[in-house]
Protein backbone atom coordinates (compact mmCIF):
# COMPACT_ATOMS: atom_id res chain seq x y z
CA UNK A 1 0.00 0.00 0.00
CA UNK A 2 2.83 2.36 0.88
CA UNK A 3 4.51 1.68 -2.43
CA UNK A 4 1.27 2.44 -4.28
CA UNK A 5 0.90 5.77 -2.46
CA UNK A 6 4.50 6.66 -3.20
CA UNK A 7 4.01 5.86 -6.90
CA UNK A 8 0.76 7.86 -7.00
CA UNK A 9 2.40 10.91 -5.41
CA UNK A 10 5.35 10.63 -7.77
CA UNK A 11 3.06 10.33 -10.80
CA UNK A 12 1.08 13.38 -9.75
CA UNK A 13 4.29 15.31 -9.18
CA UNK A 14 5.52 14.47 -12.66
CA UNK A 15 2.16 15.33 -14.23
CA UNK A 16 2.02 18.80 -12.68
CA UNK A 17 4.85 20.25 -14.82
CA UNK A 18 3.29 18.71 -17.93
CA UNK A 19 -0.02 20.45 -17.14
CA UNK A 20 1.81 23.72 -16.51
CA UNK A 21 3.66 23.36 -19.81
CA UNK A 22 0.41 22.56 -21.60
CA UNK A 23 -1.26 25.68 -20.19
CA UNK A 24 1.75 27.83 -21.12
CA UNK A 25 1.89 26.37 -24.64
CA UNK A 26 -1.81 26.94 -25.19
CA UNK A 27 -1.38 30.48 -23.90
CA UNK A 28 1.38 31.20 -26.43
CA UNK A 29 -0.65 29.87 -29.35
CA UNK A 30 -3.80 31.69 -28.21
CA UNK A 31 -1.89 34.94 -27.78
CA UNK A 32 -0.41 34.66 -31.25
CA UNK A 33 -3.84 34.03 -32.77
CA UNK A 34 -5.24 37.04 -30.88
CA UNK A 35 -2.42 39.15 -32.33
CA UNK A 36 -3.24 37.88 -35.83
CA UNK A 37 -6.90 38.81 -35.34
CA UNK A 38 -5.77 42.35 -34.47
CA UNK A 39 -3.38 42.44 -37.45
CA UNK A 40 -0.61 42.98 -34.89
CA UNK A 41 2.11 41.04 -36.66
CA UNK A 42 4.86 42.60 -34.53
CA UNK A 43 3.35 40.99 -31.42
CA UNK A 44 2.56 37.74 -33.24
CA UNK A 45 6.20 37.59 -34.35
CA UNK A 46 7.36 37.60 -30.70
CA UNK A 47 5.76 34.17 -30.17
CA UNK A 48 7.87 32.65 -32.98
CA UNK A 49 11.11 30.83 -32.20
CA UNK A 50 14.46 32.39 -33.07
CA UNK A 51 14.66 30.02 -36.04
CA UNK A 52 11.36 31.26 -37.45
CA UNK A 53 12.32 34.89 -36.80
CA UNK A 54 15.62 34.32 -38.63
CA UNK A 55 13.79 32.88 -41.64
CA UNK A 56 11.25 35.72 -41.99
CA UNK A 57 13.46 38.52 -40.59
CA UNK A 58 10.63 41.07 -40.11
CA UNK A 59 7.09 41.01 -38.72
CA UNK A 60 5.86 42.25 -42.11
CA UNK A 61 7.36 39.26 -43.95
CA UNK A 62 5.98 36.95 -41.28
CA UNK A 63 2.54 38.53 -41.56
CA UNK A 64 2.52 38.19 -45.34
CA UNK A 65 3.37 34.49 -45.04
CA UNK A 66 0.58 33.92 -42.51
CA UNK A 67 -2.05 35.79 -44.53
CA UNK A 68 -1.14 33.89 -47.71
CA UNK A 69 -0.26 30.46 -46.35
CA UNK A 70 -2.35 30.15 -43.19
CA UNK A 71 -5.52 32.23 -43.66
CA UNK A 72 -7.40 29.93 -41.28
CA UNK A 73 -5.01 30.99 -38.49
CA UNK A 74 -5.06 34.66 -39.47
CA UNK A 75 -8.87 34.77 -39.36
CA UNK A 76 -10.19 31.70 -37.52
CA UNK A 77 -13.88 31.40 -36.77
CA UNK A 78 -13.25 28.85 -34.02
CA UNK A 79 -10.19 27.39 -32.30
CA UNK A 80 -10.10 24.21 -30.21
CA UNK A 81 -7.03 22.73 -28.57
CA UNK A 82 -6.57 19.02 -29.05
CA UNK A 83 -3.76 16.90 -27.62
CA UNK A 84 -0.24 17.83 -26.65
CA UNK A 85 2.13 15.02 -27.58
CA UNK A 86 5.80 14.25 -27.67
CA UNK A 87 6.72 12.99 -31.15
CA UNK A 88 10.28 12.21 -32.14
CA UNK A 89 11.54 13.98 -29.03
CA UNK A 90 9.62 17.21 -29.71
CA UNK A 91 6.43 18.64 -28.25
CA UNK A 92 3.54 19.10 -30.68
CA UNK A 93 0.27 20.81 -29.82
CA UNK A 94 -2.58 19.93 -32.17
CA UNK A 95 -5.17 22.65 -32.75
CA UNK A 96 -8.47 22.32 -34.58
CA UNK A 97 -9.41 25.47 -36.48
CA UNK A 98 -12.64 26.24 -38.29
CA UNK A 99 -12.03 28.77 -41.07
CA UNK A 100 -14.37 31.49 -42.36
CA UNK A 101 -15.88 29.05 -44.88
CA UNK A 102 -16.62 26.47 -42.18
CA UNK A 103 -13.85 24.06 -43.22
CA UNK A 104 -11.95 22.32 -40.44
CA UNK A 105 -8.17 22.12 -40.31
CA UNK A 106 -5.78 20.53 -37.86
CA UNK A 107 -2.64 22.53 -37.26
CA UNK A 108 0.30 20.88 -35.58
CA UNK A 109 2.37 23.40 -33.62
CA UNK A 110 5.92 22.32 -32.77
CA UNK A 111 6.93 24.04 -29.56
CA UNK A 112 10.34 24.73 -28.05
CA UNK A 113 11.21 26.12 -24.66
CA UNK A 114 13.87 28.79 -24.39
CA UNK A 115 15.01 31.46 -21.96
CA UNK A 116 11.89 33.55 -22.67
CA UNK A 117 9.52 30.59 -22.32
CA UNK A 118 7.67 28.58 -24.94
CA UNK A 119 7.89 29.58 -28.60
CA UNK A 120 6.31 28.27 -31.80
CA UNK A 121 9.02 26.58 -33.86
CA UNK A 122 6.95 25.19 -36.74
CA UNK A 123 3.37 24.75 -37.87
CA UNK A 124 2.18 21.94 -40.08
CA UNK A 125 -1.27 22.05 -41.63
CA UNK A 126 -3.46 19.14 -42.45
CA UNK A 127 -7.15 18.92 -43.27
CA UNK A 128 -9.20 17.58 -40.42
CA UNK A 129 -10.08 13.87 -40.67
CA UNK A 130 -13.41 12.98 -42.25
CA UNK A 131 -16.20 12.86 -39.72
CA UNK A 132 -14.70 15.49 -37.45
CA UNK A 133 -17.31 18.14 -36.70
Amino acid sequence: MRRFLLLAVLALGLAAPARADEAAIRGVISSQIEAFLADDFATAFTYASPTIRDVFRTPENFGRMVRQGYPMVWRPEEVEFLGLERRDGRLWQDVLVRDADGALHVLEYRMIEGPQGWKIDAVRLRRAPAGMA
